[in-house]
């Protein structure tokens, strides 16, 4: 079992550096070239991820933890609002004592066309392959060999781990938003028993992190690191991680009852 971890983390950490280092593509952000990147990234990493599970583990695909369609929405928009709603009440709390400042760049329609292709661009490039690896694939099967609470803190370590090998995470602040941003999407999946929310969670943060952050970002922001530390990060990971733990705990507290 362990040693599958080892290989589907080595694997991804392959995958992730060939997209960003290995492909023949332009070193400078531009649209296009995120565009490819992350169709590239789905069309390497998932079907990775479904063969090692399918054929290497010899397990159903229902341990994966996927849901059923229905249920996958009603936590896709769960992991998103659990994101959005406490980070935006914390950004109006900073645009009204001036802590931050923000100014579009371009007109509304504009903005709004690139808020959507960016939620496209983050599912396949960041939410749904790294959902699938890092809280589908590592956390289950270190699910089996550890407590959950163990399994959880484990894949958050291989999630910053990814990060610093890819050079994603360069600083010790980097590493440490990987690592905390890695133990709340390991909640939601044991809180949840599935990924959607996750991606929900993942696809919120990131879509806004680089709608304000960043060489794509379609604002100008003043007070950029009170918006990073405070807005995406500190307040909605802390709501998130309550939230979540509550969730588990009723339902494991009904599942004991029942």
């Amino acid at each position: 079992m362990l040693s599958r971890v080892v290989a589907v983390f080595a694997a991804a950490v392959l995958l992730w550096w060939f997209v960003f280092h290995g492909a023949p593509l332009s070193d400078t952000y531009d649209r296009r070239t995120h565009t490819v990147r992350a169709v590239l990234t789905t069309l390497l990493v998932v079907p990775m991820v479904l063969a090692a599970w399918r054929l290497t583990d010899r397990r159903s695909w229902t341990d994966l933890k996927p849901a059923s369609p229905g249920r996958a929405g009603r936590h896709l928009l769960l992991g998103m609002a659990c994101w959005a709603v406490p980070a935006g009440a914390a950004l109006g709390l900073c645009l009204f004592l001036g802590w931050v400042d923000i100014v579009a760049r371009t007109t509304t329609a504009e903005t709004a066309r690139v808020a959507v292709l960016l939620v496209v661009l983050v599912l396949l490039y960041e939410a749904l392959p790294e959902e699938l690896v890092f809280r589908g694939y590592l956390q289950g099967n270190l699910g089996v060999l550890l407590r959950p609470w163990q399994a959880v803190g484990a894949q958050a370590a291989l999630f910053a781990l990814f990060g610093l090998l890819l050079g994603m995470a360069p600083t010790a602040g980097r590493l440490s938003v990987f690592f905390a941003f890695a133990l709340v999407l390991g909640v939601i999946r044991t809180a949840t028993g599935d990924i959607a929310a996750g991606i929900g969670y993942h696809l919120a943060f990131q879509t806004a992190a680089q709608l304000f952050l960043g060489e794509g970002a379609v604002f100008d922001v003043s007070g950029s690191t009170v918006l990073e530390v405070f807005v995406l990060g500190g307040v909605p990971f802390t709501v998130g991680w309550t939230v979540m733990v509550h969730v588990h705990r009723d339902r494991t507290g009904r599942r004991t009852a029942g």
